[in-house]
């Protein structure tokens, strides 16, 4: 499957990015795989407790990379479920850890160290790429993969950055399409 919408947003701090995920969580009203690729401490457990916060999950649930546990699920509007292949030696296939069983049925799927799986086994997805530029900066690179992904990407670049609370953090962003 072609790339089909591509978009790069830069954020200057962990607040910047927890408040892209709650962005990108507010907009999302259809089932949809995340699938977060970047170093450690490249911003993707940020990314998604702000996902989280846009998905609505209830404030009692602290949201944490499930290194261990490999899928955390939490509530909200849409169910989440985290995914972290940190801890997997070699690429895998969605079917051989189960994943394809939580695809669907409104979920929203985000999956830390999505490298580690064959991606092109996903269904509508959006690869999220983190990339340290300094101490406290990420580029952040977005590819939609399926019509979902597209009118999702769509949907954040018409958006201005207009978040829960008012509040408009400094995130520059970059139509990679123009």
């Amino acid at each position: 499957m072609a790339d089909l919408c591509n978009y790069k947003i830069t954020t200057h701090s962990v607040d910047e990015t927890k408040k892209l995920g709650e962005k990108i969580g507010a907009c999302l009203k259809t089932e949809i795989v995340l699938a977060l690729i970047g170093d450690l401490g490249s911003g993707k457990t940020s990314f998604v407790q702000g996902l989280a916060i846009g998905l609505e999950v209830p404030n009692d649930y602290y949201i944490t990379s499930p290194s261990y546990t490999m899928i955390n699920e939490y509530p909200g509007r849409q169910s989440l479920f985290h995914v972290d292949l940190y801890r997997l030696e070699d690429p895998v296939d969605v079917e051989d850890i189960g994943l394809y069983d939580i695809f669907g049925d409104n979920y929203v799927v985000a999956i830390e160290w999505a490298d580690k799986i064959r991606q092109e086994r996903l269904p509508d997805h959006v690869t999220i790429t983190f990339k340290i530029s300094d101490n406290q900066s990420r580029e952040i690179y977005m590819s939609a993969h399926g019509v979902n992904a597209v009118a999702l990407l769509k949907e954040i670049k018409s958006t201005p950055c207009a978040f829960k609370n008012n509040h408009s953090p400094g995130i520059t962003e970059t139509d990679m399409d123009t």
